[in-house]
């Protein structure tokens, strides 16, 4: 009778396992200590956008490194100094001859992008006023169309002033104009603990995730039902700290450092 309900359980399990959906297509566990893995992620270097305090570095430990099965993203109030300082420039980009903050932003741009599929990310949030962390994706023919025809998808956003609430987002262009989506999920300190946040993106529609919550859902013909919707096309991944800039708003010192935890990504796709 215990062989039988043995082979009962191994015989359910396996049934169970066949009809799951989803295929994992691409992984990063972060398990081996060091500089983010090479392979699979680059970084974006400077003063990137929305007029944020912080300067990304590349492959600098003190901003981004493995550890103990995590990948840490640590934002730092540090002076900094800027390569592309221009005195007397306009740019807020280069008028700055050096930063008062650290951070990284590693993506995976020319390495791997995805057209549908379920990506997930269990990570620890940081916190206080002024941190803005993101997991998003970019359409991997942005350097051709610019920003936002190429499409955005906000998988997770959280900014410090709102400490109670995360947000997902679509960001896409209709008649040359910018438009948006949003999605915003009261919960109670998220950066107190890890959690999934997720999308499940097919043809149809970008569902979005808080662990099992799903909070919200994007119509991806909102952005147009022709083949130049960029939600039919590739994206690639982005995970970053930003530090103030114009959502992120006026940053508490006092907080530093803070450290943004990553414990894996994963991308599945549907089984044929």
């Amino acid at each position: 009778m215990r062989c039988l309900t043995a082979l009962l359980l191994l015989t359910l399990a396996a049934t169970d396992a066949s009809a799951e959906p989803w295929k994992l297509v691409w992984s990063d566990e972060f398990d081996v200590d060091g500089l983010p893995d090479e392979s699979k992620w680059g970084y974006e270097v400077g003063f990137i956008r929305n007029e944020e305090a912080q300067y990304y570095t590349e492959a600098r430990p003190e901003n981004a490194r493995v550890k103990d099965g995590v990948l840490i993203i640590e934002g730092r109030k540090e002076k900094y100094a800027n390569p592309d300082y221009e005195p007397n420039s306009r740019s807020w980009q280069k008028s700055r001859s050096h930063a008062q903050y650290t951070a990284a932003s590693v993506v995976t741009r020319h390495k791997a992008n995805w057209t549908y599929g379920r990506i997930e990310v269990r990570a620890k949030l940081p916190q206080g006023t002024g941190v803005w962390p993101a997991i998003w994706m970019l359409g991997s023919n942005r350097s051709e169309l610019g920003w936002p025809r190429c499409g955005e998808i906000d998988i997770m956003e959280f900014v410090g002033k709102e400490p109670q609430h995360v947000h997902g987002n679509a960001h896409f262009s209709v008649d040359g104009q910018h438009r948006s989506d949003h999605g915003k999920l009261a919960t109670t300190e998220p950066y107190a603990d890890f959690h999934v946040y997720a999308i499940e993106w097919d043809e149809d529609h970008i569902h979005f995730f808080f662990d099992d919550t799903q909070y919200h859902t994007f119509r991806i013909d909102k952005a147009g039902e022709g083949a130049d919707n960029p939600f039919r096309k590739p994206q690639y991944l982005l995970i970053n700290l930003a530090l103030g800039g114009t959502w992120g708003g006026k940053i508490d010192d006092s907080i530093f450092p803070q450290q943004y935890l990553i414990d894996y990504v994963r991308v599945y796709q549907r089984k044929p």
